[in-house]
């Protein structure tokens, strides 16, 4: 299921932004949402974005960051299988786990500059503003 999260919220998307946060404060006592979907901690500073995920339990190689038209995705897929001989009896366990979560890219974000680092179960991940963007103050002179 694909969650977009808004980075900032001067624009007209935060009319759908309100709306799926009601909808997800609706099931947010279910099981399933609660497992699927990594908490999210998301922080704009003056160059960059930062985003924080939580991803206890995977390794770097299984997660998966892209973007694509105007989107951050990060997702994973893990699947695990267990197998053990005790006597006459052979047991095969299987599970598979996966999420994927999207984040809508501000017009700001310099695309090829992205960072991800992992450490300790945490993504990061650095979206750096590009400096074109960045408001600038021109000095009044006294002629």
């Amino acid at each position: 299921m694909n969650t977009l999260v808004k980075l900032r919220r001067n624009d007209g998307l935060s009319l759908w932004n309100d709306f799926d946060r009601m909808v997800d404060s609706l099931f947010k006592d279910m099981p399933y949402w609660d497992t699927n979907l990594p908490s999210v901690d998301v922080r704009e500073e003056e160059d960059k974005y930062i985003i924080e995920a939580d991803l206890p339990g995977l390794n770097e190689k299984e997660i998966d960051v892209k973007t694509e038209k105007g989107l951050l995705t990060v997702s994973s897929r893990k699947d695990e299988k267990k197998e053990e001989k005790k006597g006459e009896y052979l047991i095969r366990e299987r599970r598979s786990s996966s999420f994927s979560r999207s984040f809508r890219l501000p017009e700001d974000v310099d695309k090829e500059k992205i960072e991800a680092s992992y450490r300790n179960g945490v993504l990061t991940l650095e979206l750096p503003k590009r400096a074109e963007v960045k408001p600038k103050s021109i000095n009044v002179k006294v002629k």
